[in-house]
């Protein structure tokens, strides 16, 4: 059990203090003195390891049910005995520019919180010190943790769309310079990828609306009343992130659009090209095939200047016809 436990304290006015080992003891002891909450942080645990945690706790089986399957959309729930957030931080890989995301479930009890991560890149070690720094947000009871790790999320939301902003300039540079449809099946495939890690983002900020929505509103158990402003405050972080987001994805379709329609341009000039050659090689290949017919009664088989006659004619033809393509701009 303790290799999932990553760290676990008691928090008073505030300040850190050991506990007990034993976590009913802990419990016990954070509840009594009434100015107290228990922090336990367990990562990835199995179904056995976290049983020990939801018979001491409390923990709604379904809540405890979903935080071990680790597939769930960001969403607030209400219990009995605790009050039951799910978020999903996001993890940019600039080297292969992708997006990826974690699970982070949080419950939070009268005289307890309840952290559980999964993933190997949204460590809370930073936020618990960051809280112990700040004991005057600690003495605000386990709501002040639920705040700062939602703060913590959202924050890194708008990092993530600032580095994916940067990558769309780049992008839509590229797409339209004057070689960017020189590789079309691979523009378009990097516009696809994008999308869909624009799309791998969405899922993770866009359900959270909701759930910040609620905890900033009056009457939500759990919440110390105090603690509501703050909430507005990460709400509208993540407002500014879902424009941002909403904004991405509307300029990735405008400029796959767009790259779809030089693709058409190109294939248009690509044609007209081609039909000119085409008209321009036909004229002398008509002629050609006239006079190789072989009939007796054809009069210019028999004049003198009958061969330079006809290569005169078909150099003027295809001067002709190059100039009209050329002004025409097919050419």
């Amino acid at each position: 059990m303790h290799a999932v436990i990553v760290d676990c304290a008691i928090y008073r006015e505030g300040h850190r203090t050991e506990g007990p080992s034993d976590l009913s003891d802990a419990l016990a002891e954070a509840r009594a003195t009434g100015d107290a909450f228990l922090w336990i942080g367990l990562h990835e645990p199995t179904e056995k390891e976290f049983g020990l945690v939801t018979s001491e706790f409390g923990l709604h089986p379904l809540a405890v049910e979903d935080s071990l399957s680790a597939h769930q959309r960001p969403k607030l729930e209400v219990y009995e005995d605790s009050l039951f957030a799910v978020l999903k931080p996001v993890v940019y890989e600039p080297e292969s520019d992708t997006v990826s995301t974690d699970e982070l479930m949080v419950f939070v009890g009268d005289s307890f919180v309840v952290t559980v991560r999964h993933g190997a890149s949204t460590p809370l070690a930073a936020v618990r010190k960051r809280m112990e720094s700040s004991p005057h947000l600690l003495a605000h009871g386990p709501t002040s943790v639920l705040y700062a790790i939602s703060d913590v999320v959202v924050d890194h939301y708008l990092e993530v769309a600032a580095e994916l902003q940067t990558d769309l300039e780049e992008l839509e540079a590229e797409v339209f310079s004057p070689q960017g449809g020189s590789s079309s099946k691979g523009t378009a495939g990097r516009i696809y990828t994008f999308k869909r890690q624009v799309l791998e983002f969405r899922r993770a900020s866009g359900p959270l609306t909701q759930p910040m929505l609620r905890l900033s509103s009056p009457g939500l158990p759990f919440v110390h009343d105090e603690a509501q402003p703050f909430f507005r405050d990460v709400s509208d972080h993540l407002t500014r992130v879902n424009e941002q987001v909403d904004g991405l994805d509307r300029l990735l379709s405008d400029i796959l659009s767009a790259h779809l329609a030089q693709m058409g341009v190109r294939q248009n000039d690509d044609m007209r090209k081609i039909s000119a050659w085409a008209a321009m090689a036909a004229v002398p290949t008509m002629v050609a095939g006239v006079y190789g017919m072989n009939f007796d009664n054809m009069p210019e088989l028999k004049w003198e200047w009958g061969y330079y006659a006809v290569l005169v004619v078909m150099v003027l033809a295809e001067v002709g016809l190059y100039r009209l393509f050329k002004r025409r701009g097919w050419l």
